[in-house]
């Protein structure tokens, strides 16, 4: 009995995480599920909540819309810069590619790679967009 009551605990749990991530980006990833869990289940919500929050929490937030019109209309460097290794959203870049930071906004970064247009986060060098 007490396990059916934990995987139900633990079920409302993820499901009202993604509920609260999705109306509000400032309580998000741990500490938001964590919250979220605690109403839904108490002390054992606020754990199964904090697990399910980090993984709802490391979704990545999209662009501006002004950053993804500047890298669009970018001009291109003078030399392509082609890697054998796929440019996956989440992931880093090579450390080969250079990244070039948006003017009117350092939180972002931007490279073509394999002419495709990315967007990243300058210190992590992690992909945040692919242009098309």
């Amino acid at each position: 009995m007490f396990h059916k009551v934990i995987i139900g605990v633990a079920a409302s749990a993820a499901l009202m995480s993604g509920v609260a991530y999705a109306q509000s980006s400032t309580v998000n990833g741990a500490a938001g599920g964590a919250v979220t869990g605690a109403i839904v289940g108490g002390p054992v919500g606020a754990a199964v909540g904090g697990v399910a929050g980090a993984v709802v929490g490391t979704i990545i937030d999209p662009p501006p819309q002004k950053v993804v019109t500047y890298v669009r209309e970018a001009p291109a460097p003078t030399t392509a810069i082609v890697v054998r290794e796929k440019v996956v959203v989440g992931q880093p870049l090579p450390e080969a590619v250079v990244v070039t930071p948006v003017p009117e906004n350092p939180k972002y970064a931007y490279a073509i790679v394999n002419e495709e247009r990315v967007i990243v986060e300058p210190s992590s060098r992690k992909v945040i967009q692919v242009i098309n």
